[in-house]
């Protein structure tokens, strides 16, 4: 089985691109999803955030409270890697269960969408990386229509992110996903011709 490690920065179109590898039969692990399924109420690592952040960590119901999360993270970077260092073992411990089940099932790729790949150390995890690109000032358009919020924000929240440019030493792939649709699906395809089929 093939693993192929997609990511790049936040309101990139990740999400896009591994709807285009499932269409070509590639299994999504999407670390987002397995993001909120360590973090399901009454499971082991929301106790260890209970414990680290307090009571406000959570919601009266005793799911985790993630605008309370957000907030102190983003004014606390220290918090942040504290909250990282819970979470991250978590994740890995499920990915690798996931990778484990497709492989037993016969999968032939899989395809790891994960935001943090690099900056987790979880390069280990995929046989090839793909980065997904897009233009500094549409990454800042797309995040403030997608999160609703205004362009300071946008910028912050992509200036604690590690850079694009950064990420693409690390490609083996890059999907540019600046222009339309159709552009993008096109280098998907080739990309899967060339590293996939051939």
């Amino acid at each position: 089985m093939k693993i192929i490690g997609l990511t790049g920065g936040i309101a990139t179109g990740k999400t896009t691109v591994a709807r285009m590898l499932a269409e070509l039969g590639a299994e999504i692990i999407d670390a987002d999803q397995l993001s909120r399924d360590v973090v399901s109420t009454g499971s082991p690592t929301l106790e260890e955030i209970r414990k680290l952040f307090g009571k406000k960590s959570l919601m009266p119901d005793g799911s985790l409270n993630r605008k309370e999360l957000r907030d102190i993270i983003f004014s606390a970077p220290e918090k942040r890697k504290q909250l990282e260092a819970i979470i991250h073992p978590a994740i890995k411990c499920l990915a690798l269960k996931r990778i484990a089940s497709a492989r037993q099932m016969g999968v032939k790729v899989a395809v790891y969408m994960a935001p943090l790949l690099i900056e987790a150390g979880a390069t280990d995890r995929v046989d090839e990386i793909w980065v997904v690109t897009l233009r500094p000032e549409l990454q800042i358009e797309r995040l403030m229509t997608r999160d609703h919020c205004d362009r300071e924000t946008a910028k912050r929240i992509i200036e604690t992110q590690m850079p694009i440019e950064e990420k693409k030493r690390f490609a083996q792939v890059l999907i540019d996903n600046s222009s339309d649709l159709d552009t993008t699906h096109n280098q998907v395809i080739a990309a899967w011709q060339q590293r996939i089929s051939s």
